[in-house]
């Protein structure tokens, strides 16, 4: 979340990044409505306290000396418990409707953002030749193969799950086993987190008021199914202040994620683009402040690098403003060209969050004689599933078979999937 220094001390910078994303530039009074009762509520709870323990010892003195105030003095003791009880109801109160309010606040874009809805997404590079259109798309293509089988999925779990079948299991395992070896050289940590999180963990990585529609509750349990790696890794160093010597902290996780695509009614019904479970491997990073925007540059380049080994077009995109989440400073995608819809699709995303998600998860860092919040920063290296009909798209064989990129043939084991059709 925001420093609160910054809304209370610059709110107009803070109503102009609200207007940049196109939302209500009144939640800055709200809140600052709010945070001036909370502090003048809990200046009086404060003084309270202290004339509780006065009066204690003034009971005291009066004791020894006889003194005649003491009724007086016996009778504001047994009052002002009472008075201080029902002003910290009130304080706890306001504490938690300040929190709310705190919490929605999202990220300070940075500069370099443009400014606009999604229309105004700025095309950075494109990177490989994009291909003719295909008849059927990546669906079409593996079910005609018997590759998938998301009829039947749909009968014993719903829309948008499927069935991975035969050798497009072992080319799920092959990206990702890829992908791994790569960060892992690249000097990334392996991890594999946990699948479910608790709600205050997940609150330090996202603002939950947009991400709860996205995620799976588990039924009488403080529990959530993780949407991404992401969240997890980041509650990895949460109430943690760590030696500045470690910085910066690589991390590549490999997980399943589970998300509910509320929001994508009527979209990408169709095979296994858009799906309630796939795998992803994510980079994430923990380091000083002075070295996250290096750090965003390395992250990215990663996933260029590694997308040109899977031999795929595509092309990198800062996202608008407007299309912006709300914990990113900026948010840079990367988009996979599908023949069959000739356009670019998003495969993944890489983002700075700067210092909004430590300050949710209390995760800081020793910088000489002060503690200071470190920077935080995600990129999807490859979510498989996406990447799966990317590849099948683009490496479509007219002999029937899909040819497979040179850096998957010794975890494949061959250089295409050859199948014999339904």
């Amino acid at each position: 979340m925001l420093d609160i220094k910054l809304i209370r001390e610059n709110p107009e910078i803070v109503k102009g990044n609200l207007k940049k994303r196109f939302l209500d530039e009144a939640q800055v009074g709200s809140f600052l409505k709010i945070d001036g009762d909370w502090k003048e509520l809990k200046k009086y709870v404060d003084e309270l306290r202290s004339r509780r323990n006065f009066i204690s010892e003034e009971i005291n003195k009066a004791k020894k000396n006889n003194s005649p105030n003491m009724a007086a003095l016996l009778k504001e003791a047994k009052e002002i418990p009472k008075t201080i009880q029902e002003k910290e109801n009130q304080l706890e109160f306001l504490s938690e409707k300040r929190l709310e309010l705190w919490k929605k606040m999202p990220n300070i874009l940075d500069k370099s953002v443009p400014v606009g809805d999604e229309t105004k997404n700025k095309v950075l590079r494109k990177y490989g030749k994009t291909t003719k259109k295909i008849k059927g798309g990546h669906a079409e293509i593996m079910e005609k193969l018997n590759l998938i089988d998301t009829k039947k999925a749909s009968e014993v779990a719903g829309a948008r799950f499927y069935y991975l079948k035969k050798e497009l299991v072992r080319l799920n395992y092959a990206i990702i086993s890829l992908a791994l070896d790569f960060l892992q050289k690249k000097g990334f940590e392996l991890i594999q987190p946990p699948y479910m999180l608790k709600k205050e963990v997940l609150e330090g990585a996202i603002t939950f008021d947009v991400f709860e529609d996205a995620i799976y509750k588990i039924e009488n349990e403080d529990l959530y199914l993780i949407g991404t790696a992401e969240h997890a890794l980041n509650a990895l160093k949460s109430n943690e202040i760590i030696n500045p010597k470690e910085l910066p902290l690589r991390f590549a996780g490999i997980s399943p994620c589970f998300r509910k695509e509320a929001g994508a009614h009527g979209k990408d019904t169709k095979g296994i683009f858009r799906t309630h479970q796939f795998e992803k491997v994510e980079q994430f990073v923990f380091c000083k402040p002075k070295d996250s925007w290096k750090e965003f540059n390395l992250i990215l380049n990663n996933s260029i690098e590694l997308f040109k080994k899977l031999e795929i077009p595509f092309r990198t995109v800062v996202l608008a403003s407007g299309d912006t989440g709300k914990v990113a400073a900026k948010t840079i995608d990367l988009e996979g060209w599908f023949p069959s819809q000739q356009q670019y699709r998003e495969l993944g995303s890489c983002s700075n969050c700067l210092d909004y998600q430590a300050r949710r998860s209390n995760t800081r860092f020793y910088d000489k004689n002060e503690i200071k919040f470190v920077h935080t920063l995600n990129n999807t290296a490859v979510a498989t599933e996406r990447m799966i009909a990317c590849l099948v798209e683009n490496n479509m064989q007219e002999d029937g078979s899909i040819k497979i990129p040179k850096a998957l043939w010794k975890y494949m084991g061959r250089k295409k999937i050859v199948v014999k059709k339904k």
